[in-house]
């Protein structure tokens, strides 16, 4: 039988079958061999090939094996350093859902989701949420913070879970799609998945005083049928979002003002931090390229760096 992924526990899969009845199922220990550098072989989204059988009197399937990936979002674990974790698959688009404060997202996490989303060819939508709550001081620091990206390329929208603030926008960009949100915990993932549709009631909490943290309601990713024709898939929270199987040199490539100019650049080779005549410094200094952009680029560029002298020094670690 084939299905789609719904839920993942890590050992226990949700998965709806093309008739529309759901499974629970585990995976066939081979599919477990493959995916040993993940934590989670197969993904939420995963379009799987399964077998029923029986357990008493339940029906349960066990996940043969999965189709291959059109995309996927990826990061590294947060506990375990050498391995990754798939948060979603086979996705039509990624809501980055942000937040300015309570809690804060940063511009360098949110390029890393970025550049992460470039490389695995994931439509990536920035959502700043919770403008009902911002000051004037606040409010000119999202238009800025919108512009800056508006201005390479990225879809921008600022919305509200709260009062409902243009999530018909959203609602009509996610028709006939799969869409993942993603984002920090507290940023508002859930209330504003709930806030699009009354038949689905995901568990949120409000943001923890003593650290202006979000706390972890939704505990493992999971799919869901929408009323308007959506599929929406809603993740845990984020803390950090680590770069993996990528080289240094190909980084310049998943920001998209540097892309644009790399071609200008004295050397073909050219990393944008000491060589002479690099047209994205040129255009830092002229106001071309954002501060902030740059100050990201060089922090995942010097990780990159670590990573490759780490690897050199052990190789089968």
């Amino acid at each position: 039988m084939k299905g789609i992924v719904y839920k993942s526990t890590g050992s226990w899969y949700q998965v709806k079958a093309l008739d529309g009845l759901d499974y629970n199922c585990k995976l066939k220990g081979k599919i477990r061999l493959q995916g040993l550098k993940s934590t989670n072989p197969v993904a939420v989204g995963d379009k799987v090939n399964f077998e029923v059988t029986k357990d008493g009197d339940e029906a349960i399937g066990i996940i043969t094996d999965f189709e291959d990936r059109k995309n996927y979002i990826i990061r590294k674990s947060v506990n375990l350093s050498k391995q990754t974790h798939i948060i979603a698959a086979n996705v039509d688009l990624a809501f980055l859902v942000i937040t300015l404060n309570n809690p804060e997202t940063t511009t360098i996490f949110i390029d890393r989701f970025l550049v992460s989303s470039e490389a695995y060819d994931v439509t990536t939508i920035l959502l700043f949420n919770k403008l009902d709550t911002l000051d004037t001081n606040e409010f000119g620091e999202f238009k800025y913070l919108a512009e800056i990206y508006r201005d390479i390329g990225y879809h921008c929208i600022g919305v509200s879970a709260t009062s409902g603030k243009n999530l018909d926008q959203v609602k009509d960009l996610m028709i006939d799609k799969v869409s993942v949100f993603a984002g920090h915990s507290g940023v508002g993932k859930s209330s504003i998945i709930n806030a699009m549709d009354d038949n689905i009631n995901i568990k949120t909490k409000a943001i923890s005083e003593q650290h202006a943290q979000g706390q972890h309601t939704t505990t493992f990713a999971e799919m869901h049928d929408t009323h308007f024709g959506a599929k929406i898939i809603d993740t845990p929270g984020i803390r950090g979002f680590g770069m993996i199987n990528m080289e240094k040199e190909e980084l310049g490539d998943y920001f998209r003002e540097f892309f644009a100019l790399k071609s200008e650049c004295k050397f073909h080779n050219c990393l944008h931090v000491n060589e002479p005549k690099c047209a994205i410094k040129a255009a830092l200094q002229e106001d071309i390229i954002a501060y902030s952009r740059y100050k990201s680029y060089c922090q995942i560029l010097n990780e990159l760096e670590e990573q490759d002298q780490t690897f050199r020094k052990n190789p089968y670690a």
